[in-house]
């Protein structure tokens, strides 16, 4: 009982004060973007997208991406309450799901948001991983909802690496982000279950060569 009541009043609590301290560390750092012709090209066509990145830069991509009409695809999970809440704070709509739980209802809601105009986002490797490997769900999303997938990748001079699963990555304060925009991905509507993995491969290596070119200019391979 006082297990359940403190996880209630945490939801409550840590992400308004999440939001809060980033608002602070964010307006300190120095932000470069890169490549924005290919966002630029994809306004030209007056289409909703698909923004793919690594789970590892969530936190700061949510921040990045705030201003846009977006929906974002959140775990299931006990734990992916705080980020649903999060995103939501970030004005971002939320739908609810994962590979294991939920995904083909996710994506039929990911799919009616897109038709309204709304831009969608998806952590590319999932919420469990394995780190940078691409799940199929952005590929049958693309193809289902005629859209372009666009990836996206951050780095940054200086920031805090956690333990978690995917390295989960935080700036830290007065550090420079160099935030990357990678080639859009079309994919073809009405996609056959063979070419998924076509489709996934090709995601998956723009978004690694995009990783180790934005990590490069820190002289990393990776984060």
């Amino acid at each position: 009982m006082k297990n359940d009541f403190l996880y209630k009043v945490s939801l409550r609590v840590v992400p308004s004060l999440v939001v809060w301290l980033s608002s602070i560390l964010f307006a300190t750092c120095r932000i470069e973007t890169h490549d924005q012709k290919y966002r630029d090209q994809l306004g030209a066509r007056d289409v909703p997208i698909i923004a793919s990145f690594w789970h590892y830069s969530f936190f700061f991509i949510f921040y990045y991406l705030r201003k846009d009409a977006g929906v974002v695809m959140v775990s299931a999970s006990k734990d992916g309450e705080y980020i649903d809440r999060l995103a939501k704070k970030l004005n971002f709509a939320t739908v609810r799901g994962s590979r294991k739980k939920g995904g083909f209802k996710a994506i039929k809601s990911l799919i009616r948001y897109m038709r309204e105009g709304r831009n969608a986002g998806i952590v590319a490797d999932g919420s469990q991983g394995p780190p940078l490997v691409v799940q199929a769900g952005s590929i049958v999303l693309a193809s289902r909802a005629a859209v372009p997938i666009l990836p996206m990748v951050w780095s940054c001079s200086r920031y805090k690496r956690f333990g978690s699963w995917d390295g989960t990555a935080l700036p830290m304060p007065f550090s420079r982000i160099d935030f990357f925009h990678g080639e859009p991905l079309d994919v073809p509507p009405k996609i056959r279950a063979e070419e998924i993995e076509e489709y996934r491969v090709i995601l998956e290596n723009r978004l690694n060569d995009l990783y180790r070119e934005a990590w490069a200019l820190y002289g990393k391979k990776e984060h």
